[in-house]
């Protein structure tokens, strides 16, 4: 069974100068079968500086992966403690924008989703695993498990928030563009993911204890400097750096579509 569909060139700006580079092991990963090839090869991208892996997971070597999820990723974990996390990230938006539809793609544990409703937003979750959606949608919530890609929404979108997911996606550059006239003219991105470009990040990968290079579902190492130009690509503007309390070395960001 083919593992990955292999990159032609770089999924952000479509050049084929790429260069293999670090070679990542994934076998230590919580969500790691054996059915998955240890070894993650890396590239990088001389156009655009972008870093991402050779190729993404095919559906059949998908579905193995989700067929577990981590326990912080499933609907309701430490609901309480994760309502106090997620009202401190929905206050960096409210100062932009304090109501309308609220999309999170990749809601996993649904803590964002059910913080953002008690501030008044309408929720609506997008996730990948079934056994999370469905628990949303029995806790009364709108949830669809598929691809943004393939939703219709019959509202505009106030606020998208994809918090460590950006780099799950094969081509986030195309989701990002997709989401665009989806959402209101003021509306707000708001985003978090691992952050290449700080010294944390170097002293890891030097000392060879980066866990980003073996992190299983991720397809892209993002720096602030890629982030913020393909946020501008596509027609949105950072207007908010700050670093995310979620996981180690990773930054959030809230953008203003333009």
């Amino acid at each position: 069974m083919d593992a990955r569909v292999l990159y032609k060139a770089c999924p952000l700006c479509g050049s084929d100068h790429i260069d293999k580079t670090i070679v990542g092991d994934c076998s230590r990963h919580p969500l790691y079968k054996s059915e998955v090839p240890p070894e993650m090869q890396w590239m990088d991208c001389r156009q655009c500086q972008h870093q991402f892996t050779d190729g993404y997971f095919t559906d059949d070597m998908l579905s193995i992966v989700f067929r577990s999820v981590n326990e912080n990723q499933k609907v309701g974990y430490n609901i309480e403690r994760q309502r106090h996390v997620s009202s401190r990230m929905i206050e960096k938006i409210i100062p932009f924008k304090s109501s309308g539809v609220w999309l999170d793609i990749g809601f996993g544990n649904g803590s964002l989703l059910f913080t953002a409703e008690e501030y008044g937003f309408e929720g609506i979750g997008i996730d990948l695993r079934p056994e999370n959606v469905e628990a949303m949608k029995r806790l009364g919530l709108q949830a669809h498990c598929d691809l943004v890609q393939n939703i219709s929404f019959k509202k505009k979108i106030s606020v998208v928030s994809m918090m460590d997911v950006l780099e799950h996606m094969p081509y986030p550059k195309e989701v990002l563009e997709f989401l665009h006239p989806a959402m209101e003219e003021d509306a707000y991105l708001l985003l978090s993911m691992p952050n290449s470009e700080n010294i944390l990040w170097r002293l890891m990968t030097h000392q060879n204890k980066n866990p980003y290079y073996g992190e299983l579902e991720h397809y892209h190492n993002f720096g602030r400097s890629r982030l913020y130009s393909l946020l501008g690509e596509c027609g949105y503007e950072a207007v908010r750096y700050g670093v995310s309390e979620r996981y180690r070395v990773c930054m959030e960001v809230v953008a203003k579509k333009r």
